[in-house]
């Protein structure tokens, strides 16, 4: 007598009921933001705040408000944290060391690459799994196609949980040392800002002769983004090999130019604080007999 065999048993495709649960602890406005992208994306989503109101909204979308930080640890594998600084979070977890064990910890609080290499040495002590992480942009664009996240730490948990995280924005690796991503998170605000400034100062130079900046403003986006991001890539092996032929600009030639910049800002009652800086860096160098090199030569006279 034959038998028909049972058919077997197919995987169900991902669907917000099997998407990896999240926790996300911290409901200010960026972990209000994280929150919500991972909602969006389907993944089941537990959070908890000191003040829980701030959790109603997102109630309201379907996350899950924890009573407490315990509760809120036991709700996921995965727990995404943004809170004040450090020792904050380090107030939040203590007590549940023994809850945090096996699970896996991504810290998107601001602070120091020394703070984020303590804290993962902490988290290896208890067996909590620790990416620290820098979100390259403001709340609003989290989950959009502009969002980038940087991570340092624990490579196998950035693995593990990649396609969850991606929900929020692009996850770069930056690899095992836990400090890397605050230091890329340093240094990036630190080239935005100046960018920032040199843009301003460039619109007030060019709005003090009546022109708008948004006229201006296409014709500087195509100079940063062709010319000025050819000298960074180029000027990045200069850099890292410790030579700078000036083949494409000498300092000589920058500081000539500069002249100019410093003239037409003080002739408009321009605060040149920014263009100054800038020729006193370049005066430095060509004094130590560098005149000839290219302007990444004062790279060294910055780490000095």
């Amino acid at each position: 007598m034959s038998h028909t065999s049972a058919p077997e048993a197919v995987e169900p495709a991902e669907t917000a009921e099997t998407a990896e649960p999240v926790t996300v602890l911290g409901l200010g406005a960026m972990g209000t933001a994280l929150a919500g992208a991972f909602l969006t994306a389907g993944h089941p989503t537990t959070v908890w705040n000191r003040s829980a109101a701030k959790a109603e909204p997102l109630a309201v979308r379907g996350a899950v408000p924890a009573a407490t930080p315990g509760e809120a640890v036991a709700a996921s594998a995965l727990l995404v944290a943004c809170v004040l600084d450090y020792a904050a979070l380090r107030e939040v977890l203590t007590g549940h060391e023994a809850a945090l064990a096996g699970r896996t910890l991504v810290n998107l609080t601001s602070g120091s690459p020394e703070q984020a290499r303590e804290f993962a040495e902490w988290a290896a002590g208890i067996g909590l799994g620790y990416l620290d992480g820098a979100i390259m942009i403001t709340p609003p664009g989290i989950g959009g196609p502009d969002a980038m996240l940087l991570y340092s730490g624990d490579r196998a948990a950035l693995a593990r949980h990649r396609g969850t995280l991606a929900a929020l924005g692009d996850p770069v690796d930056l690899g095992p040392d836990a400090g890397v991503a605050g230091l890329y998170d340093a240094a990036l605000l630190g080239l935005m800002w100046s960018a920032l400034s040199g843009w301003l100062h460039a619109a007030a130079l060019v709005g003090a002769d009546g022109v708008p900046a948004a006229d201006f403003t296409p014709v500087a986006n195509r100079w940063l983004a062709g010319a000025v991001t050819g000298f960074v890539s180029r000027y990045a092996a200069q850099v890292d090999t410790g030579r700078y032929p000036g083949d494409d600009a000498s300092l000589d030639v920058h500081r000539a130019a500069m002249a100019h910049l410093l003239h037409a800002g003080h002739a408009r009652g321009l605060d040149n604080a920014l263009p100054e800086l800038l020729a006193a860096q370049v005066d430095r160098a060509i004094a130590a007999g560098h005149g000839a090199d290219s302007y990444a030569r004062l790279v060294e006279v910055i780490g000095k």
